[in-house]
């Protein structure tokens, strides 16, 4: 187990990122389960110092968060389960849900409060 402290460089956290995603299924009760508990905490905590999130409409917030994770249409249609529905969300045909935004909140770590703002549908 490395021993880990405040991360304070974009080396440390792209360092702790990658130790999170080899160790990200430890269930509780495994060695790395503490480790992971502990990373998600230090990655939170950087991302929350270092990254300021533009004004921008949810939809296009959610776009770009997809963009940084590689995640397609179809990844946040798993999370969510309605494929048509995301399509629909995400051509500003439909608003997003409650559920979507907690689901899409924590999938792509964005702030509920930056979900939950007015923009217009088409």
């Amino acid at each position: 187990m490395n021993s880990w402290y405040n991360i304070e460089t974009e080396k440390e956290y792209k360092e702790a990122y990658k130790r999170y995603e080899e160790i990200k299924t430890a269930q509780k009760g495994a060695v790395e389960f503490r480790e992971k508990m502990l990373l998600i905490y230090l990655i939170s905590e950087y991302e929350n110092r270092q990254i300021t999130l533009p004004e921008l409409d949810p939809i296009e917030l959610i776009k770009i968060r997809m963009e940084d994770f590689g995640y397609k249409p179809a990844d946040l249609a798993k999370e969510y389960g309605d494929k048509g529905t995301i399509s629909k969300v995400l051509n500003y045909k439909q608003p997003l849900s409650l559920s979507m935004i907690r689901k899409f909140s924590k999938m792509l770590r964005i702030p509920s409060d930056a979900l939950i703002k007015e923009y217009k549908l088409q």
